[in-house]
């Protein structure tokens, strides 16, 4: 085999555009992804090094250039499309912050503009965490806890951003709620909710509330009870109801019952009721996704199945049936693809759009996979599971690059994790700490 073979390297942009940055070149078959990328680093012009990954129809290149012709029948004639991507470095541990009870629910939101009463105001990245002890904390990027609500009279299962300023949580108790904190980076936008409140009490849910998804007007509820609640993010475009009965108050712990105590106020929060019910599984619903038409959204189930549903219609469009219990959810939607994570402690990739069940597993978890994240690379997938690890994930590889212990030691259960651009990856669990790891740090070296 001769020592050269002709290349042309490619990336694609968010639209997917090709773009190249020079002509064909002859470059060496021994090359790896140290040797490939010094050679993008100087077709691109860039000052710093940057290492990427490179892939081959769609396929990662592990080894040298050489090995795959040879594990592909090919001879050094054969002209090769090389594609690049900036490369995930090695996660690196920056903090752990304490906290009071298990975090079981995180979800984080970058910096932005708002408008408030003296004018605009910029946003610093935010952090929201909701735990075992049912209260709900926002912390800054620095891991200092800026708000403390409590409302909430068991576990919280689920927390997601409406806004810097608005969220909504969901939990044990079987409700949802939406907040309201007036901490915005360094200003107020309302003196009379600094501390926070809750605007609104959602009421449907006869059990458990494992998840939330929360688009720019509306949010999905997943329960245990088997259904799918859909709400609006305005308390004032649902139909008030009456407060649901507590039933099984009498079940409650000591600690549960005193937080209800201290739930300031909720003989006069309005109770809402939902838009629209999805009915069709089971079994409990653990995970539930907007798809990038918010018309369109997606479900997982301990019933084995991925749903698909009409949101205009309310109704059950697809189904797609596994051999395990479904415990996580996400949606990869620049590639098309969901991602389920299992019982079986595999993750699943299949994409809705096939008329077939045509899945991919990613394999490296030995326990339950709790909790998915997407981040801003499109190939690239966070997992969070009970073996106490989170896992980086290239879903074009069937092992996981990167694997992140935790700081704490062995022997905890990761039950959440989130991604920021801003911040880093997130990660919490029955170790009482939210720990911060940082992704793709800027200036890194290249390494063979």
């Amino acid at each position: 085999m001769a020592s050269q073979v002709k290349v042309r390297f490619f990336t694609r942009d968010e639209d997917r555009e090709l773009h190249c940055p020079g002509n064909p070149v002859f470059v060496p078959v021994s090359l790896k992804r140290y040797g490939l990328s010094e050679i993008v680093n100087h077709l691109v012009g860039l000052e710093k090094p940057v290492p990427f990954d490179f892939l081959i129809d769609g396929t990662l290149l592990k080894g040298s250039v050489e090995e795959y012709l040879v594990a592909n029948g090919l001879s050094s004639e054969h002209s090769l499309d090389i594609e690049y991507t900036r490369a995930v470095l090695p996660p690196q541990f920056l903090a752990s912050f304490n906290n009071d009870d298990w975090i079981s629910a995180i979800d984080s939101v970058g910096s932005m503009s708002l408008a408030g009463p003296d004018g605009e105001v910029q946003t610093a990245p935010k952090i929201l965490t909701g735990s075992y002890d049912g209260v709900v904390r926002v912390y800054n990027a620095s891991g200092k806890v800026e708000t403390q609500l409590s409302g909430h009279s068991a576990a919280i299962k689920d927390v997601k951003f409406i806004s810097p300023s608005r969220f909504v949580t969901a939990g044990m108790d079987r409700s949802l709620r939406l907040w309201k904190a007036g901490v915005v980076g360094n200003a107020d936008l309302d003196k009379e909710t600094q501390n926070g409140r809750t605007n609104a009490i959602l009421e449907y849910h006869k059990d458990v509330v494992a998840a939330l998804a929360v688009n720019k007007t509306r949010i999905l509820s997943a329960s245990y009870d088997h259904t799918v609640a859909y709400w609006s993010t305005v308390a004032k475009e649902m139909q008030t109801t009456q407060p649901l009965e507590q039933t099984a108050q009498n079940n409650l712990s000591s600690a549960s019952r005193k937080r209800m105590k201290l739930a300031v106020g909720d003989a006069t929060i309005k109770r809402k009721s939902p838009l629209a019910i999805l009915d069709g599984h089971s079994g409990p619903v653990e995970a539930v996704q907007f798809d990038k038409d918010d018309t369109v959204a997606y479900s997982a189930s301990q019933d084995h199945t991925v749903r698909t549903w009409d949101l205009v219609t309310a109704r059950s469009v697809d189904t797609r049936q596994t051999n395990f219990a479904l415990l996580s959810l996400a949606v990869l939607s620049r590639i098309g693809l969901l991602a389920t994570g299992s019982a079986a402690r595999h993750i699943n990739l299949h994409d809705p759009r096939a008329d077939k069940v045509t899945s991919t597993q990613l394999v490296g978890h030995t326990n339950f996979v709790v909790s998915l994240a997407t981040t801003d690379n499109e190939y690239t997938l966070v997992s969070g599971s009970h073996d106490g690890t989170a896992k980086i994930w290239d879903v074009r590889a069937n092992k996981s690059i990167y694997t992140i212990e935790r700081e704490s030691g062995p022997g905890s259960k990761v039950l959440a994790v989130d991604w920021n651009s801003e911040i880093g990856l997130l990660s919490g669990g029955t170790d009482k700490k939210l720990q911060i790891n940082e992704l793709n740090a800027q200036g890194a070296k290249l390494t063979n």
